[in-house]
């Protein structure tokens, strides 16, 4: 997701487990996918939670390259303080950040694993900050540098999981009763009580699925327009929009703002290019 911004597919997990909870179910069934219909080889970048022996012995098995964090531990602690040290002199005006190869094997971990020491120096901070990234790349094939960008392009999909977040406001519930208001105001039509983890597990979904289609559209904006767009500039610019129907004989016109009017002209000649794929 972080570098198209598309979203996939989105597994809604129970609160009370564990972060990896379900990701040996979900992970393999997404990359069959991902590999099948969009590239040959797809690469993993796993948050810190993730990280167990079942999930990066699965990966390793099927050749799926993977860069995860791995969270500080004791002897991960001990390993990395003769490396955090600062050096002497006056610092330069930017920060910097150093490297380290290592390997390391958790204790229940089948096999000692490729892992880096990234050490950072952040400005006004008297310590030297650290953190560890492990790999089943090969120096050969990804150096530190690159692993290490590698992780950090994380933020850009966080980014693009806040603008869901932000502009749909998908309103989970954990009770199990029917709600009585949302969003501030009263429904129409009250549903029955039932499974509240099904219903939110749909409404995610439902969320996901437009998400994805304003991220198509403002996509195609941008190619169109040569400047970004972010979601919430679409929302209000295209699709939040005053508007007029004027009825004439079999006809139905939609007369909205000149300015939004560009917008969907450029937007609708996008439109005509596509064609329906099929999905097996």
């Amino acid at each position: 997701m972080a570098e198209t911004g598309d979203l996939i597919d989105a597994w809604l997990r129970p609160g009370n487990v564990h972060t990896a909870d379900g990701a040996l179910e979900f992970i393999p069934q997404l990359l069959d996918r991902v590999e099948r219909d969009l590239c040959q080889v797809a690469a993993v970048r796993i948050d810190a939670g993730f990280p167990e022996e079942k999930l990066l012995s699965m990966l390793e098995q099927r050749q799926t390259p993977y860069v995860a964090r791995v969270k500080n531990n004791p002897v991960l602690d001990k390993m990395a303080l003769p490396f955090l040290n600062r050096p002497v002199g006056r610092p330069p005006n930017e920060p910097r950040t150093w490297l380290y190869e290592m390997n390391y094997q958790a204790k229940d971990w089948s096999h000692a694993r490729r892992v880096v020491l990234v050490v950072l120096e952040r400005e006004e901070e008297l310590f030297l900050h650290h953190f560890w990234l492990i790999t089943n790349w090969l120096p050969s094939q990804m150096t530190g540098a690159a692993l290490l960008e590698m992780y950090r392009q994380r933020g850009t999909a966080e980014g693009h999981m806040g603008e869901l977040m932000s502009v749909l406001q998908p309103a989970l519930s954990s009770s199990p009763r029917p709600k009585s208001h949302y969003r501030g105001e009263e429904p129409e039509t009250r549903f029955p009580s039932g499974d509240s983890f099904e219903q939110n597990e749909v409404l995610l979904l439902l969320n996901v699925l437009a998400y994805q289609v304003v991220h198509a559209a403002r996509v195609m904006l941008e190619t169109a327009t040569g400047d970004g767009w972010s979601m919430k500039r679409f929302r209000e610019r295209v699709l939040r929009v005053a508007a007029r129907v004027l009825v004439h004989e079999r006809h139905a016109i939609l007369v909205i703002a000149k300015s939004s009017a560009r917008l969907w002209e450029m937007l609708w000649r996008k439109l005509r290019l596509l064609r329906v794929a099929e999905v097996t």
